[in-house]
């Protein structure tokens, strides 16, 4: 039985590539996206624009249980692609793809979040039915905050 559920998003933005490459990977807009779940950077990079090889550690509460999962970005070519993976946290696993096109100036932003839930075949059942609905919209979320934003006139990111 295949227990990896994968969640496909795209979002259009009106904005060049760099600049969404870059909200994508900042730190501080992450934590400012999933304000309703009290997210904060704990541990690795813990503000800025991540990078290639570094981790970052997030605590959050999740259905009203505090967690904490750390990422490393695996996968890193600006601004067209990066990729964060799971190395501790409650799933069984996760990998997170980032990929940008550009065309006339406006971005598409295309998310591929794949996962395992923990204990076998009832964590794949509630990944599919539960699990998979809070993290798209979670994703969707985020993403209008990055399109917010990214499409800005006062828009002002410092690389770090």
């Amino acid at each position: 039985m295949n227990t990896l559920i994968t969640i496909v998003i795209q979002t259009p933005i009106s904005a060049p590539v760099e600049r969404v490459f870059d909200l994508a990977r900042s730190i501080d807009l992450h934590i400012q996206s999933t304000k309703h779940t009290g997210e904060q950077a704990i541990a690795g990079r813990t503000s800025g624009l991540i990078g290639m090889g570094e981790t970052v550690t997030w605590r959050a509460k999740h259905f009203g249980i505090r967690q904490t999962l750390t990422s490393k970005i695996t996968a890193f070519n600006r601004p067209w692609h990066f990729t964060d993976e799971m190395v501790r946290g409650a799933f069984k696993s996760f990998r997170h793809e980032h990929w940008f096109t550009q065309t006339n100036g406006h971005t598409t932003m295309k998310d591929i979040f794949a996962f395992e839930a923990p204990l076998g075949w009832i964590g794949w059942l509630v990944g599919k039915w539960i699990l998979k609905a809070y993290l798209t919209n979670l994703l969707i979320k985020r993403n209008e905050v990055i399109k917010q934003v990214a499409e800005s006139s006062d828009y002002n990111l410092t690389a770090n």
